[in-house]
């Protein structure tokens, strides 16, 4: 009987179009059954009516991963946290919804010449990176890029490793063209601390993945920042030096559908831009590599632990793939 289904599901595998989400999608038994088992792993529950959507969703993103996985590609996709959502909806939730062009952050990161070693992974160096953190269905991950460039920034001055509070970003940095769970920018928020005079630690201000209002309490602020360093709009050999000399940087680029259901490898996509006005998702770069020859970035993401190689990604380096060069930037502690 297994054997048929297999069958049965391996023909219709090959026949399946390789969408990201569908309207009318024949699930066969074994993808019914696997949406069941992929629903447990993940406690996921619906409605009747719900479950029906939800289903075809899953099946045309695992019709898309194994069309994907197939092919020759330098990364490979999997089922993850996203795979019953379609990219209209986790833009909503995830991405920004408000546009940050960060075209208008000056550069004033003067680079040397190198030479550079050629691989950096801070994890590796110390305790210099703090664990992967999970945002929620919140466009907050600037926030989350804010912290750990700050986190790490700290904690190779010091040795210390802190924990801060990026619900006091969503709350309070406003006025520092940031909007909360509409998204923001890693340098602006660096400003915004800089002037605020402190951030609190995660403990005192915890995180709620929603707007609130804001609670900071300047006598609780356990990192502070003395100035900003913004690299040049496109400079991503800057970027190298940066992460090889001094510590993790953050950075924004686009998102485009493939990039969701990411599981490892190094991502590389030609659906996605490399202008400023596109990045809709900020991350933290704390490393740098190459492998079979292609150059890559190191990349901590604020997806969970759960999602692509445990809650990191590589993509590729030197091309500006995706805009990731567009806004980069990392705080210089005061401690």
């Amino acid at each position: 009987m297994w054997f048929l289904l297999l069958l049965l599901w391996l023909a219709e595998g090959l026949q399946g179009p390789p969408v990201s989400y569908a309207t009318d999608v024949y699930a066969s038994s074994l993808e019914k059954v696997h949406f069941k088992s992929w629903m447990a792993q993940h406690q996921k529950k619906y409605s009747s009516e719900e479950y029906q959507h939800r289903l075809q969703t899953f099946v045309g993103n695992w019709r898309r991963i194994r069309a994907h996985n197939a092919g020759n590609h330098t990364f490979k996709m999997g089922l993850n946290q996203f795979s019953d959502l379609s990219f209209a909806e986790i833009k909503s939730k995830y991405l920004w919804s408000e546009p940050q062009n960060c075209s208008a952050t000056r550069g004033n990161y003067l680079r040397g010449r190198g030479p550079y070693p050629s691989s950096v992974d801070w994890r590796k160096k110390g305790k210099f990176v703090s664990p992967v953190k999970n945002q929620g269905g919140c466009g907050s991950c600037w926030t989350f890029s804010t912290t750990g460039a700050l986190e790490s920034a700290i904690a190779i001055q010091t040795g210390k490793l802190l924990s801060l509070a990026e619900q006091q970003l969503v709350d309070c940095a406003q006025d520092f063209n940031n909007h909360g769970c509409q998204g923001g920018l890693p340098s602006q928020a660096f400003e915004y601390i800089r002037y605020n005079k402190g951030i609190m630690g995660e403990d005192s201000y915890p995180y709620e993945g929603q707007d609130g209002n804001c609670k900071f309490q300047p006598s609780k602020a356990i990192a502070f920042v003395k100035d900003v360093a913004n690299i040049t709009i496109n400079d991503e050999e800057a970027m190298v030096e940066a992460v090889a000399l001094y510590n993790p940087v953050s950075f924004a680029f686009e998102v485009t559908s493939d990039f969701m259901m990411y599981k490892k490898g190094i991502y590389s996509s030609t659906s996605c831009h490399k202008t400023p006005d596109k990045v809709n998702h900020a991350v933290l770069a704390v490393g740098y590599g190459e492998q079979n020859g292609i150059p890559y970035w190191i990349v901590k993401n604020s997806w969970g632990p759960q999602w692509g190689m445990n809650g990191y990604f590589l993509i590729e380096r030197g091309k500006n793939m995706c805009g990731l060069a567009a806004c980069a930037s990392y705080p210089v502690p005061l401690v």
